[in-house]
């Protein structure tokens, strides 16, 4: 009763929080004491969206965590019941990414998290052609993606960091510095080979390329599974390296550029990391700091279809994810003079963190992101906006 009344609360309070119907927003799912968190959103070819996210007693140590989902119906303009996507029996599922390919065949990338560690996880994948349907999609194939980062994988980690020059805060005879630890764990083929795992949306290049961002906890580095064949194979492009640059989303220049900005899980200050590419996403630049701030948080970037860019985050340093901004773009990321808020607690308790983003064929903006009120009420919060809501 006490959650249904506070659901009720909050469906009121977020259609009244902005005046104009320039932004909606509703709870996918009442809520709930279990964690919920790392939600992918994609809109069907029927109209419909589908969004997943993981669910469970915890994260990478609880054997009970799930990939589960619901379609929004264009039908009955309703969230459907919450459905299972995926459940690797007694190993946690977690940090999925939906994804629809040139030929409308839906995707499902997650990972199984073996010993119960993130630099042991497994890929997964399903793929499905019977999806937009009431209920789970009906999954035809399933497999695992081993990535095969050559022997160069520890010498470009290597040449990264000396790039970046940076100073190592903590050292000891007996201990070798940190990125020579990194350095000397990458000439190990075992690990260089597992542990790589999702979060951000697949990006599709005008060739027909697919780039799946991955990153690794064991690494604190990013990579890139490349395929150029609509996913029947995948090639390891070289490491997104620097002081900690994860979670990788990648957006596209006019003349070709690849840009990756990224969570910062290195040294203050914290800010968003940046990489480029020019060559299809093969190779990266060494990641550096950009103006934005970023708690060690997931963030996503968008090029919308008249051009310009969007990107959802959370503006704050150090701890705390209690503020989500959304910023814009009218130059190809040079200058970023639209911001607004999606959230902010004021009093810093509560968390909206990890979006998902999309522009749907009508041009809306779609966000999901994880919805944290206490510890025992958390959903999985849908935002819908038109972009003028932004840039104005």
């Amino acid at each position: 009763m006490k959650n249904s009344f506070l659901f009720s609360m909050l469906m009121l309070w977020g259609s009244l929080l902005y005046s104009n119907d320039l932004l909606e927003q509703q709870l996918i799912f009442p809520l709930q004491p279990k964690h919920v968190h790392s939600s992918s959103i994609v809109e069907c070819p029927n109209g419909d969206f589908l969004v997943c996210w993981f669910h469970g007693s915890g994260e990478r140590k609880a054997n009970d965590v799930q990939v589960q989902g619901a379609r929004f119906s264009q039908k009955t303009q309703k969230w459907s019941d919450v459905f299972i996507m995926a459940d690797t029996p007694d190993l946690p599922d977690c940090n999925p990414v939906l994804f629809i390919d040139a030929n409308q065949k839906l995707w499902l990338f997650w990972l199984a998290v073996r010993a119960n560690r993130w630099e042991q996880s497994i890929l997964k994948y399903k793929t499905s052609t019977d999806y937009q349907s009431e209920g789970a999609p009906n999954w035809s194939w399933q497999d695992i993606i081993l990535l095969k980062p050559g022997d160069s994988f520890s010498s470009d980690l290597e040449k990264s960091f000396h790039e970046l020059g940076m100073d190592e805060s903590m050292w000891a005879e007996y201990a070798p510095p940190y990125f020579e630890m990194i350095v000397q764990a990458a000439k190990d083929p075992v690990k260089r080979q597992t542990g790589w795992m999702t979060r951000i949306h697949p990006f599709v290049l005008p060739s027909g390329r697919i780039i799946l961002p991955l990153y690794s906890d064991g690494f604190n580095l990013s990579i890139c599974a490349l395929s150029d064949d609509n996913g029947k194979t995948w090639q390891a492009s070289k490491p997104i390296a620097g002081a900690g640059p994860t979670q990788p989303s990648i957006i596209r220049k006019n003349d070709g550029t690849l840009l990756a900005y990224m969570r910062d899980e290195g040294d203050p200050p914290y800010r968003v990391q940046l990489s480029q590419s020019t060559d299809d996403g093969m190779t990266w630049t060494t990641a550096h700091d950009t103006e934005f701030a970023n708690p060690s948080s997931s963030l996503e970037t968008k090029r919308l279809s008249d051009g310009k860019w969007i990107m959802v985050y959370n503006d704050l340093e150090g701890e705390g994810r209690y503020r989500l901004a959304l910023s814009g773009s009218a130059d190809e990321g040079n200058t970023w003079p639209w911001k607004k808020y999606l959230e902010d607690d004021k009093n810093g308790r509560q968390s909206f963190a990890y979006p998902s983003m999309i522009q749907a064929k009508d041009g809306k903006i779609h966000i999901t992101y994880s919805y944290f009120i206490t510890d025992d009420q958390k959903s999985i919060k849908h935002v819908v906006l038109d972009p003028s809501w932004l840039f104005k």
